[in-house]
């Protein structure tokens, strides 16, 4: 079974992470991790932060002349905003102490976990508040970034067997289209060159992550007005994952199907709020003559003619590439703020601004990318087993050899 944890605050010393169950053998190196930690920093729109964080992971633990050990993998991503902001979080955010002195944030921004947080917590009352820093902390999407660590780990595992996950933006605000048949040429072409890394080698190239240049251009005076404005925008990205074997996940229970977890996954990347595998939302507006996939069969090897389902038929994969698209709201930090109220006295004020993006989504999509290869590579370690990397290829290729 493979799983991961992380702990750690946006402004705290350092975010951590473990990772359990991964087999002994896999490749993995500091450099591998750091590649797509890198690429979370992606996108323009960004704020301040991007430029404090390097984001070079420690590997603490579970590997050794780099490869796995088969023990837990422990991971450390020290926070540079902690020392270099000059904004006292050392104080703010101190392990002991009674933090006398320090001032509490009363004001919960709408669209954050502030407010909800802060009545689950006990932050919103004595003894412990009223004070939503806690909740900013713990539920800011810095936590990405050591999740991205953790995920990274299996990727590489999956990278060893030939599986590749990629991902592009293809709607930013109001820029871009909700319907694959605009960019799936050009994304088929990619995928068909050198899978889905090269998909999200040519995504990197745009400053928005964006398959079209002229949408790309678009998309980035989109973001200066709407900065302008002080405003934020959402958008729409698409992974895509190649290489998967066929039989992953099931049909026998709706907790082992592979694309609810999926998109279980991407839903729980901070700010994202809907979800689609193959044609999601069409499928429900076109004929089945038009959302089905014909099967074909060439020797020993079944295909399908088209991938309107994604990759995933019945809770299982069926050799196609898996498609998965996840939608990410504005960012709710505004400069132009909402109206709250203050947790202390119940007075209308306008929210405080804390330190935000325009936009995410290009990190986003990157962050899905790091999820969604997760799942498949859980998915992959309960089909094939295996303590030792070596074991599970073998089977995994034994599997391919016979046309799976």
């Amino acid at each position: 079974m493979l799983r991961y944890l992380t702990a750690g605050e946006s402004h705290g010393p350092s975010l951590v992470g473990i990772v359990e169950g991964m087999p002994a053998g896999v490749p993995l190196t500091p450099g591998d991790i750091d590649e797509h930690l890198a690429r979370r920093w992606l996108g323009f729109g960004r704020g301040g932060r991007a430029k404090v964080e390097q984001d070079q992971v420690q590997v603490l633990g579970g590997v050794r002349f780099s490869h796995t050990m088969g023990s837990p993998v422990a991971l450390l991503l020290p926070n540079a905003a902690y020392e270099k902001d000059r904004a006292g979080w050392p104080e703010t955010m101190a392990v002991g102490g009674t933090g006398e002195g320090v001032e509490p944030v009363t004001l919960p921004r709408p669209g954050h976990a502030d407010l909800a947080g802060a009545q689950k917590y006990g932050f919103d009352r004595p003894p412990r508040g009223p004070d939503v820093r806690p909740v900013i902390d713990r539920s800011s999407a810095r936590e990405t970034a050591m999740r991205v660590a953790c995920c990274s780990v299996a990727r590489q595992m999956l990278r060893a067997l030939g599986v590749e996950v990629g991902s592009h933006v293809v709607r930013l605000g109001g820029v871009g289209s909700d319907d694959p048949e605009a960019w799936a040429e050009r994304r088929d072409a990619l995928l068909a060159d050198g899978g889905a890394r090269a998909l999200y080698a040519e995504a990197d190239t745009s400053p928005v992550r964006m398959l079209d240049a002229d949408l790309s251009d678009a998309a980035v005076e989109h973001v200066k007005a709407t900065k302008k404005a002080g405003d934020t925008l959402g958008g729409v990205y698409e992974v895509v994952a190649t290489g998967v074997p066929v039989g992953l996940g099931s049909y026998a229970q709706g907790d082992r199907r592979l694309g609810g977890r999926l998109a279980g996954a991407v839903l729980s990347i901070q700010a994202q709020k809907a979800v689609e595998v193959g044609d999601g939302w069409r499928a429900g507006r076109r004929p089945g003559s038009e959302v089905h996939d014909p099967i074909t069969r060439d020797g020993d090897r079944w295909s399908r003619e088209t991938n309107h389902a994604g990759g995933v038929e019945g809770g299982i994969s069926n050799g196609m590439p898996i498609v998965v698209r996840g939608t990410m709201k504005p960012i709710p930090t505004l400069i132009k703020p909402l109206g709250t109220a203050d947790l202390e006295t119940g007075e209308a004020q306008p929210t405080r601004y804390e330190r935000s993006d325009v936009t995410s989504v290009p990190a986003a999509s990157t962050v899905a990318e790091a999820v969604v290869a997760w799942e498949i590579a859980v998915a992959l370690v309960e089909r094939y087993g295996g303590d030792t990397f070596e074991a599970l290829r073998e089977r995994v290729e034994a599997d391919r050899a016979r046309g799976l």
